[in-house]
């Protein structure tokens, strides 16, 4: 696949400041999208990859996730976003889909990467974290057949978004106590997934997930947060960020 010849995918006019890689529509928002309304509003260049289309699901279709992905993402702020068209359930770190997504990393050459966690019960989830790592790595290679020239994303964060029961130590946490709002507008546009048939069920999704982001914000003193996790020690040049 030529990604550069792709029409439906306009590369941005400059690099991305940060690139979420999602393994189906919904996830970047279920685990930063109050980060992603963030750094939107400060004036980040954000893109989102999601590498299938997340269906077939109870209630959804391709059409239905399409639209929804689309107020959602509205909803962000708008960031710049694509769809790689993978099977979903079938998701697999081969070395064409590595291919297609290093291609993708030098065309819009991110400062910064966020994968899944890479501990999960659900398949495509750890795919697309081998993926991203592998990806990552191809991306600054010369004398290849690789879409873009020579380009090496400075660090991968991990968001969670996690189908097991555990709750891993992150690295740091996110206040999106501003931001809470506008993440769980995006969430709810996913009518398909979270909303319909799940109308009884108490408490709901979404009430579900601001109690979890509750909790994060407990963790670092302030009303919401979300937690992000990191393989590299980070740098810092002062302590005035901290809170």
């Amino acid at each position: 696949m030529n990604l550069s010849s792709n029409p439906e995918w306009a590369i941005p006019q400059r690099p991305l400041d940060a690139l979420v890689i999602a393994p189906h529509p919904d996830d970047a928002e279920l685990g930063m999208g109050g980060t992603i309304v963030k750094l939107m509003q400060r004036g980040w260049n954000v893109g989102i990859v999601d590498l299938t289309d997340g269906e077939p699901t109870p209630h959804g279709s391709p059409e239905t996730r399409a639209r929804e992905t689309q107020v959602a993402n509205e909803v962000l702020g708008n960031p710049w976003r694509v769809n790689l068209g993978l099977r979903n359930r079938f998701l697999e770190p081969t070395l064409d889909v590595r291919h297609q997504l290093a291609g993708l990393f030098r065309l819009t050459r991110p400062r910064w990467l966020f994968a899944p966690y890479w501990l999960d019960a659900h398949p495509d989830h750890i795919a697309a974290t081998q993926l991203v790592e592998a990806a990552r790595f191809w991306s600054k290679l010369s004398k290849t057949d690789l879409a873009g020239e020579p380009f090496h994303p400075q660090r991968i964060f991990y968001y969670f978004c996690i189908h097991l029961k555990l709750n891993p130590q992150p690295s740091w946490i996110v206040d999106i106590s501003l931001e809470w709002d506008a993440k769980a507008r995006a969430v709810e546009a996913y009518h398909s997934q979270f909303i319909k048939g799940r109308e009884s069920v108490q408490p709901s999704f979404v009430e579900q997930l601001r109690e979890e982001a509750a909790y994060w914000g407990k963790s670092i003193g302030v009303r919401y947060g979300e937690p992000f996790a990191s393989k590299e020690p980070m740098g810092m040049r002062d302590l005035e960020s901290l809170i």
